[in-house]
């Protein structure tokens, strides 16, 4: 499986359409990390990402959070989503993901019109504690 984790200096950033670069990581959960390929991101475009992230190879996103539209076209592209990953560096967030950690939370980003933006972002409990990686 190809999982993508959009970053930011080396760490998951936790806003999927700002990254500046993609860890693409393959992984299974009988071997776990099995490679990792750091790309830089195309420009921001509206409906982009799915597309772009699909011609190379990934079949899973795990981010922070994201708007609806960019959830809805990644899913129409046969991409599983996992929202509500801790900003950390790629590998951790996956070997979080494989252990069992790392739970979808649904889209912890809310863009609701005249309401600030509002992010909450955590993981299971794992071995430093609720919403630790």
């Amino acid at each position: 499986m190809t999982i993508a984790i959009p970053l930011l200096d080396g760490r998951l950033l936790s806003h999927f359409g700002h990254c500046s670069e993609v860890a693409l990581i393959d992984a299974d959960r009988a071997s776990g990390v099995l490679t990792k390929r750091i790309i830089p991101a195309p420009p921001h475009e509206p409906g982009r990402f799915p597309a772009w992230l699909r011609e190379q190879g990934a079949d899973m996103v795990i981010a922070g959070g994201m708007g609806q539209r960019a959830l809805q076209l990644f899913t129409a592209s046969g991409i599983q989503v996992i929202l509500g990953a801790s900003c950390a560096p790629a590998e951790v967030v996956v070997q979080a993901w494989l252990e069992g950690r790392l739970k979808s939370s649904g889209n912890t980003c809310r863009h609701d019109p005249g309401e600030p933006h509002a992010c909450r972002h955590a993981l299971t409990s794992g071995p430093k504690g609720p919403g630790k990686i």
